[in-house]
């Protein structure tokens, strides 16, 4: 399996999206035979009581909704972001809400969960949406990058244990933006040729995942309204993203993504390995 059977890490600080959070890693640690670590930082020692009574709360509720689940939770003093990204390098998985109790708590997306997502060791997923796991598909984006590697690896690995179907979403070059460059015969060509180094990417999961059924999707539409589009309804969508070396750009279809899928959206960076 891509995620060893390790330990699912899950923050929580007590809001509607963190109970959402910690639902979805309890389900996720059960479907991968690991653990499920729950994390509460808090930023002030006089909250501390508060915190330990909380988190011990949401590690209760899991049990009950996993009892063969083994559940640790831990209380620490700390930034929530920097604890989680920390711990990440550890864990199997890493799961946040799509944002919880901070100063921007109304923005689309929280600045711990951008964090999580785009720095993590670990593959992170960031709960979007209504948190139950959506009745169709596993959705991926590919494009030509390196950084879309490790992702369509999840996506296969993730299809294949749920038994989903997979659909690779592919935008092809320069049918987007800055269409008057090329005129159609090489725009064809430059389009053929990505089409064809996408299908070789899918022939080798293929070889590995016999099982899964894959359709694939080449549009012109921008790629983050392309993906939120065939998210609708999916289990959860996949994106890679570029190591933590090159910080997401604000206009990134990772960040796209997070900001406006309908489903929980996985971010695999492209240092996380593939251990066959």
């Amino acid at each position: 399996m891509f995620l060893p059977a390790r330990t699912v890490l899950a923050g929580v600080d007590g809001s509607e999206q963190s109970e959402r959070c910690a639902e979805w890693a309890t389900a996720e640690a059960a479907l991968l035979g690991a653990s499920l670590h729950l994390v509460l930082a808090y930023d002030t020692a006089h909250r501390r009581e508060w915190a330990d009574e909380l988190v011990r709360g949401v590690a209760a509720r899991c049990r009950a909704a996993e009892p063969e689940l083994h559940v640790r939770a831990q209380a620490v003093p700390g930034n929530p972001a920097e604890d989680l990204v920390a711990r990440s390098a550890e864990a199997a998985l890493v799961v946040v809400g799509s944002r919880g109790r901070g100063a921007i708590r109304d923005a689309l997306l929280g600045s711990v969960s951008t964090a999580v997502a785009t720095s993590a060791g670990c593959p992170a997923v960031v709960v979007r949406g209504a948190g139950e796991p959506g009745p169709g598909p596993v959705v991926v984006g590919l494009d030509l990058s390196p950084a879309s590697r490790p992702a369509l690896h999840f996506a296969f690995d993730c299809a294949d244990r749920r038994g989903r179907e997979l659909v690779a979403v592919q935008a092809l070059p320069d049918a987007y933006f800055l269409p008057a460059i090329l005129d159609d015969a090489e725009r064809r060509r430059h389009q053929e040729d990505a089409e064809e180094q996408v299908s070789g990417q899918l022939a080798v999961w293929r070889e590995h995942y016999p099982d899964v059924v894959v359709r694939r999707i080449a549009t012109d539409q921008h790629p983050v309204e392309s993906l939120c589009e065939q998210a609708r309804g999916a289990r959860l969508l996949v994106v890679g993203h570029r190591s933590r070396s090159t910080p997401a750009r604000p206009g990134s279809v990772a960040l796209g993504v997070l900001h406006h899928s309908p489903c929980p959206v996985a971010v695999v960076g492209d240092q996380v390995g593939l251990d066959w």
